[in-house]
């Protein structure tokens, strides 16, 4: 199997998995258009925050977010749900509210899922929110990694790109953890719209090539591997085909020479044949072996929103606690494809679940 991670042991951490990021009310219209809604259903999600509560929900780990909200009914609101999904609320930072949103507020994200030809939908507006002003500074590193001790950080490219701000603290974050002994993964989840604001693709590279030389385990793509760090491979194609395989062995071949400090790192692979149908699959790197899951081509997607992040808690899960890679992409793969059988951002499915689908079981009914 090879070399594993050096993971802190769990009787000294009070934390197996703590994110960081920003985590939004989301306001989903169901099986309708955001143009026309009367009525939303409300959940919580973030590309990070939804690692943390896979791992807490589905996968059993001791679980916290690192995030900051508004103190204000909405903010209060989006704590509950947290709460809810078991992950601990007590390393939020709270913001005075000044009644209407002026100088801080909390994020809403309105997605519709789409269907057939009509691609899903996400509206955001998260400009100026409490989480987007967090800088150096705010977080108490030296207690929550030295004091409570966290055996696993992970964080993303979404919330390094808030800001001018957010990306240094996610610097500072890493650099913490490493001082500590914490494995610190990183889904790059390149998001142009939000670099634009502040450098663009320039600082976007500039960032998260910084960020990458504390990271044990990157997440990502072909084009965020190119976006974000700058790897350029020639021939690269968007659906799940050998040249898409071939492609991305040679970015973490590139990737791991510049970047020693990698000990890990995988892709989820989507083909996107519409909104409701994709083929699905995955592929990691560790040790020196390329490793592929179970592809399933076709399978038919209820919401697509958060599959990567579930694919990213599994994956996280199975070289936490199983120590295998092979095992983890498989276990990533299974659980960000039953999480896009359901709705919103997060997951509703059991490791019990993910076993029998790792096991190559079906869809009968279960009695």
């Amino acid at each position: 199997m090879g070399e594993v991670l050096k993971i802190r042991p769990a009787a000294e951490c009070r934390y197996d998995i703590v994110s960081l990021g920003e985590v939004m009310l989301r306001l989903d219209p169901g099986e309708g258009r955001i143009r026309t809604a009367r009525e939303f259903r409300a959940w919580e999600g973030g590309g990070e925050y939804n690692v943390a509560r896979g791992l807490r929900r589905c996968f059993g780990q001791r679980a916290g977010v690192v995030t900051a909200f508004a103190r204000n009914d909405v903010g209060l609101l989006m704590e509950d749900f947290i709460l809810q999904g078991g992950v601990d609320t007590s390393l939020i930072k709270w913001i005075a509210y000044d009644g209407i949103g002026r100088t801080v507020r909390n994020g809403l994200n309105f997605t519709e899922r789409g269907f057939g030809i009509r691609g899903a939908v996400g509206c955001s507006d998260r400009g100026n929110t409490a989480a987007s002003q967090l800088k150096p500074g705010d977080i108490d590193w030296e207690h929550l990694f030295g004091t409570l001790g966290v055996r696993w950080l992970h964080t993303g490219g979404i919330f390094a790109a808030l800001s001018e701000t957010t990306g240094p603290l996610v610097i500072e974050a890493a650099k913490a953890a490493k001082k500590h002994g914490t494995i610190v993964s990183y889904d790059l989840n390149y998001r142009p719209s939000l670099w634009k604001g502040f450098g663009g693709l320039e600082k976007c590279r500039e960032i998260n090539r910084e960020i990458a030389r504390y990271v044990d385990v990157m997440i990502g793509n072909e084009e965020d591997f190119t976006a974000c760090l700058g790897f350029e491979i020639d021939g690269v194609d968007h659906n799940l085909t050998d040249l898409e395989v071939d492609s991305f062995k040679a970015m973490i071949e590139k990737a791991i020479v510049e970047f020693p400090n990698f000990k890990a790192t995988a892709t989820t692979m989507r083909g996107v044949k519409s909104a409701t149908v994709n083929d699905w699959g995955a592929m990691c790197w560790m040790n020196g072996q390329f490793h592929e899951a179970t592809h399933r081509p076709g399978l038919e997607i209820l919401d697509r929103v958060g599959g990567g992040d579930s694919f990213a808690s599994g994956f996280i899960y199975g070289l936490m606690v199983l120590q295998d890679a092979a095992k983890a992409v498989e276990y990533g793969a299974a659980h960000g494809a039953l999480a896009m059988t359901t709705p919103g951002d997060t997951t509703m499915a059991s490791l019990a679940e993910v076993e029998k689908l790792v096991a190559g079981a079906g869809a009968r009914v279960d009695r």
